[in-house]
Parts: C-alpha cells; sequence; structure tokens
C-alpha cells in the first residue's frame, strides 16, 4: 500500500495541521490501497501563502519565458522516464483501463509538457504594435496564484491542462487532487522538485469538498481552474463573480455522434468504442448519444451492440479489459440508477442492464438503449458511465437539431464515407471539440466547451492565455 503522511507545501514534504487522512480504494477489489493526508483549511493556507511568497517574491515569474519552457522540459523528461509507473498508478486508484491508461492517462499529460516546453522556448513577453498617436507595447503577463481544482477520471490529464501552461505562464499553483486519485499528484511533486521547479511554485494539498470551496474562495488566490461537474462549476463560477476572481471552467457533456447513411459501420465501430465508451464510460467528451437515420437504425443498434459484447469487461489491470470498474461504489449506484430510469421512460435495454458482471468491485454491466427520445433523461442528463442511448433522426438536418438540443456542447463526432462532407456537419453542431470519423484531443489546439460545458479554453496557445494578464503599454517620443 502506498501511504504518504506529509503535504507538498513550499517545495517541502510537510506535516499537516490535522490528523484526517483519505483512502485512496481499489474500484476493483475494494480494498485500500493508499492512503494520504485530508488537507485542511489550515493547510490550504499555508499553500496558498507558499504560492504568494513564490510569485511575488520568487524567481519563477521574473524568468523568461524561455528559462521557464527550460525547466518544463526537463520535467517531461522525468515524466517520460516514469509514464509507465504512472499509467498503472491511475489504473490502480480508479480503475481505468490499463491500455487506456498507458494510451491517454499518462501519454497525454507528458505531451502537454513536452508541448508548452517548445511553444515556450520562442515566446515573447512583449510585442510592439503601431499605435495612433505613438507606438504600443502589449506586455504578457502571469495572472498570479492559481488554485487548481481536478476530478479522479484522467486525474493527470486535466492536471495538466492547467499546471502545463500555467508554469509556463509564471504563475504559482495550489493542485487540490481529488480524494479519490490523489496519489499520482505524489508522483507528480516529485518529478518537479527534481526537474527544478522552484519552491512554493508547485503545492499539492488532498481535501475534499468545504476545504476545496475554502482554497477557491481564498483572497490569496488570482485565478481558479476546475474540472468537474457543471453543478459544482456553477458554484465555482458564483464565487469567482462575487471576488471578480479569474476563473475557467471544464465541466460536463452528453456529447452526440452523428452516424450518417453512407458510414462505413464496420470500420467505424472500432473507433467508436474508444469515443463512446473511453475510460469506462467516465469521460466529460463521451459520446454517449448515438444518432442514427430511421433507414438504417436497427442495423446501427445491433452494429452499437456487437462493438459494446466486443469490450471484456473485468479486471483493469489487464491488458485484455475493455472496460473496468467504476471509481466509487457511489458511481455504481448513480449509473445504475440512471439505467432503472431509462426503463422507467420506455427506452429499450438491448445489451446489458441491472444485472452486475461481478460480484466484487464497482461494475456495473455496458448497456445500450434503442428506442431511446431526446426528451429522455437518458439523453440529457451525464451519466458517466458505460450507458449508450441510440436516438433516431428523419434527415441529416434532424440529426443536427438534435445533436444541438442539449444543455452541453463539449464534443461530438460525425461517421461518414465523404470527409469533406462531414466537415460541413461538423460546422453546424455546436460544440468546442469535433471529430469526422474519429475523435482525439488535440494538445495544440483549444478543448473546451459551449453552453453548459464550461467557460474558456484549455490547451494551445488559447490555454496559455488563460493564464496570462495582457498590459498595454502607450509612449510618445
Amino acid at each position: 500500500m502506498r501511504q504518504h503522511d506529509k503535504l507538498f507545501i513550499g517545495g517541502e514534504w510537510v506535516t499537516p495541521a490535522g490528523t484526517g487522512t483519505i483512502d485512496v480504494i481499489s474500484p476493483h477489489t475494494e480494498e485500500v490501497v493508499g492512503r494520504v493526508p485530508d488537507g485542511t483549511a489550515e493547510d490550504v493556507d499555508r499553500a496558498v501563502a507558499a504560492a504568494r511568497e513564490a510569485f511575488d517574491h520568487g524567481p519563477w515569474p521574473r524568468m523568461t519565458f524561455a528559462e521557464r519552457a527550460a525547466v518544463i522540459g526537463r520535467l517531461a523528461e522525468i515524466y517520460a522516464e516514469r509514464q509507465g509507473e504512472m499509467a498503472a498508478l491511475i489504473t490502480e486508484e480508479m480503475g481505468s483501463p490499463i491500455t487506456f491508461s498507458n494510451l491517454a492517462q499518462a501519454p497525454q499529460p507528458l505531451g502537454m509538457l513536452q508541448y508548452y516546453a517548445q511553444y515556450g522556448a520562442t515566446f515573447e513577453q512583449e510585442e510592439q504594435r503601431p499605435g495612433v498617436f505613438g507606438p504600443v507595447t502589449v506586455r504578457r503577463e502571469p495572472v498570479g496564484v492559481v488554485a487548481a481544482v481536478v476530478p479522479w477520471n484522467v486525474p493527470q490529464f486535466v492536471t495538466m491542462t492547467k499546471v502545463a501552461p500555467a508554469l509556463l505562464a509564471g504563475c504559482a499553483i495550489v493542485l487540490k487532487p481529488a480524494p479519490e486519485t490523489p496519489l499520482d499528484a505524489y508522483v507528480l511533486a516529485d518529478m518537479a522538485r527534481e526537474a527544478g521547479v522552484p519552491a512554493g511554485v508547485l503545492n499539492i494539498v488532498p481535501a475534499g469538498r468545504e476545504v476545496s470551496e475554502h482554497l477557491v474562495s481564498h483572497p490569496g488566490v488570482d485565478k481558479v481552474a476546475f474540472t468537474g461537474s457543471t453543478a459544482a462549476g456553477r458554484r465555482i463560477a458564483s464565487i469567482c463573480g462575487e471576488q471578480l476572481k479569474r476563473v475557467s471552467l471544464e465541466l460536463g457533456g452528453k456529447s452526440a455522434a452523428i452516424v450518417l447513411d453512407d458510414a462505413d459501420l464496420a470500420s467505424s465501430m472500432g473507433m467508436l468504442a474508444i469515443a463512446s465508451l473511453m475510460n469506462n464510460g467516465q469521460a466529460c467528451v463521451a459520446q454517449t448519444r448515438i444518432l442514427a437515420s430511421r433507414n438504417r437504425y436497427d442495423e446501427v443498434v445491433e452494429a452499437v451492440v456487437n462493438m459494446v459484447n466486443s469490450q471484456p469487461v473485468g479486471d483493469p489491470a489487464d491488458p485484455a479489459t475493455g472496460i473496468g470498474p467504476l471509481v466509487a461504489r457511489r458511481q455504481q449506484e448513480r449509473v445504475e440508477g440512471y439505467i432503472k430510469i431509462g426503463m422507467d421512460e420506455g427506452a429499450k435495454v438491448v445489451v446489458g442492464g441491472l444485472e452486475r458482471p461481478h460480484d466484487r468491485g464497482w461494475y456495473v454491466a455496458p448497456t445500450v438503449f434503442a428506442n431511446v427520445t431526446n426528451d429522455m433523461r437518458i439523453a440529457r442528463e451525464e451519466i458517466f458511465g458505460p450507458v449508450l442511448a441510440v436516438i433516431p433522426y428523419e434527415d441529416e438536418a434532424d440529426a443536427v437539431r438534435i445533436a444541438n438540443d442539449s444543455d452541453y456542447g463539449l464534443a461530438g463526432t460525425v461517421w461518414t464515407a465523404d470527409t469533406e462532407h462531414g466537415m460541413d456537419v461538423a460546422r453546424q453542431v455546436r460544440a468546442g471539440t469535433y471529430g469526422v470519423n474519429c475523435y482525439m484531443i488535440e494538445t495544440g489546439a483549444p478543448f473546451g466547451g459551449y453552453k453548459a460545458s464550461g467557460l474558456g479554453r484549455e490547451l494551445g496557445p488559447e490555454g496559455l492565455a488563460g493564464y496570462l494578464e495582457y498590459k498595454t503599454i502607450a509612449r510618445l517620443g
């Protein structure tokens, strides 16, 4: 069992103010696999004070972008050496299949570090522009102390969407990992110290919801970067709005995969399996609404069922596993509750249902619903599990209408033999990230959503911009 009794504050492992602990429980075995301190408000105060000192008086914000990029590059090299360890640890913490952890949970955070190390090497802090009365200097400065509050589903991915650009910008960070998955953050702390990130620039305090709110509302924090539920995002936005504090929110989704009549189902289903069932369905970008025309509806339903049945359910550490357990018993019960809701609403279970595939572990049977209408709760609310709804449409315009008829707008896909036509469809759907015959998140391009899926963008140049203040300096003579 991995056991930690310290918090990472001010570049050192320090004794927590309280005596509470957080048990990390394997979703597969239901056994404790790790234990960390349960941070208190006093611990948050110390972490913010350390970040404040590092930002207000330390070297990090005063270094050039190229100098900070060099440190991030060293961090990337260290991360690359330990990415296999990181992938296995995340699988142990939250049940992500090891194949997905090796594909995304560790490599994508590494890619973000590599991207911002390269991007920052030539990034200019000041830009000269001609003005009406004389030259104007536009200067880019770090926003300040950042509170990064991250969830459990892809813990290093969402951590790095915040930490990597915030580091490059010159910010100091207080990272609050989710109580379900704090262990990977401890590995990151070791790496950051080895890479030469100055003391206080990265601080880590695992804690629960009440302490998270203390961090978000702390007067020493200049910006909050949050990934999580839309309900929590609304609360954070209200706090930041009262304080006029910078905030970025990456929230929920209920994304639609539009299967056009010319799509090759045999070739599409392999990629759609990743797009719809990645990480056991615990992904905000998951394509959980599958839209099929009435002309091919039964054929698409059959193809989706075969795709789901091709994903072995079992031990997430087994490379043969396609779908593992959910992160916690409460999540298992939540997803089963939605399966029952779908049945009560009149949708038809064509595979899966309420019978659990394993007696031990927080497993849910991967489930496909047919005869779903877009007004059903299973079509409108984020379930966050391996539950798919196949919804019929009349024609292409109707498919686009259904895709857009959602409170969310995070992601989406279209599946077609004509990729240029697929691009036309993509332009009509109000979602922040989209794929034609695929779904992927590009490190060098913005990631985020429309509507209730959040505020702001992460990754790419736009992700760095979210951690910068822009100052205009005009001069005469």
